[in-house]
């Protein structure tokens, strides 16, 4: 089959690496594609669902898989269904799941499903209110798409305010910010549990861990995420099911019973609390950085199946997956969440690709005058495996240090948490 994959950053890669070794899979066209990937790149708008599907009609394509949040939110699916082209990935109504905070939040009420208390708030006075009732710490999230970086863990009363007033007033998130969910503060490790859904049944595939701060020790601003390790050691069998029972049921019978089916990757973020899995958010795709560790374990072809859900049937369908440890860490520009310079020469490239069991997937990068550079905050996603998680750590970190650009950044400690009795 010919295959448009569209996106461009390291979750796309993933899927393009994966895919491009698969026999079923004839072409890959990716939309606007980085420098790494595999197959043809064409430039698109990824936030037009009409240009995707005119580029999708124009280059024969067979099945479209859609990386990036945001195509999805516009409608991309809704577009292809209406063409009657196949296509990966929920349409709009189903991905306010993660479009729209508040929307989620509101439909987890509704269904019972697991999650922290919450108050949705329109105005600063209620935003501020919510936050000395639930009180503190709390955490302050920006209602709609910002890119990750929309939510602040307010630990006191300023932090807070400050991260209401960024939203609301100084509009440092624009329509995105405008509504806020203010919750509390759960206490617990976090799990990124991916499952592939054709409205009725889910699959899951192995759970990871994320790390979303910018420094070591899990200190500094929220990011995209700056690594992440898969199977989490913290998973079980018994885990699994209860959260496939107690939250990724429901929201498909949820959401059926409201008049949408889900067809695609929905992402459900976790919190293990003492009280058990709590939801801390929706994503409607494949996470990033953790595609980048779970695509690789995957030993079947993943075409069929991402083919078989969009179909809306996945009975018979199943993961052949390995249990091998895999680390991914994230290689980000200086001065990245915030402001970075970018268009700096990446040197030890081609080193790191006679590294056994090491892949290099790109996120930020671009190719000028025959150079690779920098193109972005989170540059490159290292990922390697090994026979335990300390081995794999070893040989990330090892092909990380061949790597430099000015101002290179990347946390020092991806994976640690993995390294218990059992999994060292």
């Amino acid at each position: 089959m010919r295959v448009l994959l569209v996106g461009g950053g390291g979750r796309e890669h993933a899927l393009a690496w994966k895919l491009a070794r698969e026999d079923k899979v004839g072409s890959i066209v990716c939309a606007p594609g980085n420098p790494a990937m595999p197959g043809h790149s064409i430039p698109v708008d990824v936030g037009n669902p009409t240009a995707i599907l005119d580029l999708a009609k124009r280059e024969s394509i067979d099945f479209t898989i859609v990386g990036p949040e945001l195509p999805l939110a516009n409608g991309v699916a809704d577009r292809f269904a209406e063409a009657g082209k196949p296509l990966f990935g929920p349409v709009a109504a189903a991905a306010r799941l993660e479009s729209s905070k508040a929307f989620a939040k509101e439909f987890m009420a509704r269904h019972g499903i697991p999650t922290a208390e919450f108050r949705v708030c329109h105005t600063k006075q209620d935003a501020l209110d919510a936050c000395e009732t639930l009180g503190f710490p709390v955490v302050v999230k920006a209602d709609g798409l910002a890119a990750g970086k929309g939510v602040t863990v307010a630990t006191e009363r300023p932090a807070a305010a400050a991260a209401v007033h960024e939203a609301l007033v100084s509009d440092r998130f624009g329509a995105a910010g405008h509504t806020l969910v203010i919750e509390e503060c759960l206490v617990g490790p976090e799990i990124s549990l991916f499952v592939l859904c054709d409205s009725r049944r889910g699959l899951a595939l192995p759970a990871a861990q994320d790390h979303k701060r910018v420094f070591d020790d899990d200190d500094g601003p929220n990011t995209g995420g700056m690594g992440a390790f898969a199977p989490s050691p913290l998973w079980s069998d018994e885990l699994s099911v209860l959260c496939m029972d107690t939250i990724v049921q429901p929201v498909l019978d949820g959401l059926r019973a409201e008049g949408t089916e889900y067809r695609g990757l929905l992402y459900v973020g976790l919190m293990l609390t003492a009280d058990g899995p709590r939801v801390i958010e929706f994503n409607v795709r494949f996470g990033d950085p953790e595609a980048q560790v779970v695509i690789p374990m995957i030993e079947t072809d993943l075409a069929p199946v991402l083919l078989s859900a969009a179909s809306g049937d996945l009975d018979g369908a199943a993961w052949q997956v390995t249990r091998e440890p895999h680390v991914g860490v994230v290689v980000a520009s200086g001065g990245y969440p915030s402001a970075h310079t970018t268009g700096f020469p990446i040197d030890g490239l081609d080193a790191v690709a006679s590294m056994p069991d090491v892949t290099v997937f790109h996120a930020g990068t671009a190719r000028r005058d025959g150079v690779v550079v920098t193109n972005g905050g989170r540059v490159l996603t290292v990922v390697a495996r090994g026979a335990t998680f300390r081995s794999a750590i070893d040989r990330a970190y090892g092909a990380v240090r061949c790597l430099s650009f000015s101002a290179m950044h990347f946390r020092t400690d991806i994976g640690q948490k993995a390294l218990t009795p059992e999994s060292a």
